[in-house]
């Protein structure tokens, strides 16, 4: 399993990095040969289920995930949202927290355990690195994107 954790900082309010940051659609607008499928009806909540087609036609595949928690930031209570990994070929978990900072920033933490079917054990460091710095950029997009 290959795990990786990132942490932004951010001049926005806790309600607002929290809507950039699980506003799923929008991940496929960031994430690079990405298209993000929303499978459930709205609102967002636990048991919203999506999926995110990466690559083209006859390379790409499909990482389905379902969101298991949903707790939007409240008063002092910071956010917290899980999504399990539903995939063949990718599976684990990714967690979002979104904490309140003085003077109206927020902390968002990205973390993700991730495991790709036929990739040997002795990739999970690489797999990480390159996970750090894919959603680095995709979260760094998300959250300057209003």
């Amino acid at each position: 399993m290959a795990t990786f954790e990132l942490q932004r900082t951010v001049s926005l309010p806790p309600a607002e990095a929290w809507r950039r940051v699980t506003t799923w659609p929008r991940h496929g607008e960031v994430v690079p040969l990405t298209r993000i499928t929303v499978t459930t009806p709205p609102p967002t909540g636990e048991g919203t289920r999506f999926t995110a087609r990466t690559g083209t036609v006859p390379l790409g595949f499909d990482d389905p995930m379902e969101v298991t928690v949903w707790r939007p930031p409240a008063g002092d209570s910071p956010g917290f949202c899980r999504l399990e990994k539903r995939g063949r070929t990718v599976m684990g978990w990714a967690e979002i927290e979104v904490h309140a900072r003085p003077g109206g920033r927020s902390r968002v933490v990205w973390r993700e355990d991730v495991r790709v079917r036929f990739l040997p054990a002795a990739c999970d460091g690489l797999l990480a690195r390159a996970g750090r710095v894919m959603f680095g950029r995709a979260t760094d997009r998300l959250l300057r994107r209003g």
